[in-house]
């Protein structure tokens, strides 16, 4: 069937020498898990710090659930100093939801407190009382900084309303110190 002799010959784009030069991505950035651009910027600290960790607030959204994580990078890999989950609201009275825009907030706001109480300043940074909504920017109270984190969002989009700034929005009213913009989260909009 079909006239023989037609497509015997097919000429190769692609040489030797093509394949050579190519380079293969990192494991993580093929599994489309990594941002390596991001990463680099977030851990990379000033060199008058010496070895002074740069905290990131780690937060993934899944569909059931969400991870808060405190980390710190070294040579050796990340460590965490302290983390808080979505299914963990199940013990306060939270039973479904867990990964809403509410669940989200309550879930930074239990992160942050867990951070401040572990490192002795949460009679220091109380945060926001009343959850009113406004604008809170955690201010130096005595001879301890507040404690400064910046968010981490991986490959998620940061989108207005984002349920990732929910937990952004928890964390900066449970009393930690991340710089932020307010137009991003819906709460804070005029």
């Amino acid at each position: 069937s079909g006239i023989p002799g037609i497509f015997t010959f097919v000429r190769s784009d692609k040489s030797k020498s093509y394949f050579s030069r190519t380079q293969v991505k990192f494991r993580r950035r093929r599994e489309c898990k990594t941002d390596y651009y991001a990463r680099r910027r977030l851990i990379q600290q000033d060199k008058n710090k010496y070895s002074t960790p740069k905290y990131r607030l780690v937060v993934r959204i899944t569909n059931r659930d969400v991870i808060a994580q405190i980390v710190y990078a070294r040579i050796s890999g990340d460590f965490v100093l302290e983390s808080a989950y979505g299914h963990e609201l199940a013990n306060f009275g939270l039973k479904v939801g867990h990964s809403n825009y509410a669940a989200c907030y309550a879930t930074g706001l239990l992160l942050a407190r867990r951070v401040l109480t572990k490192l002795g300043m949460d009679q220091d940074y109380q945060g926001v009382t009343a959850a009113d909504g406004a604008e809170y920017h955690v201010e130096a109270d005595g001879e301890r900084s507040p404690f400064r984190a910046y968010l981490d969002i991986g490959l998620a989009r940061a989108t207005t309303g984002a349920n990732i700034f929910g937990v952004l929005k928890g964390a900066v009213d449970g009393g930690l110190d991340i710089p932020h913009k307010c137009k991003t989260n819906l709460t804070l909009r005029n």
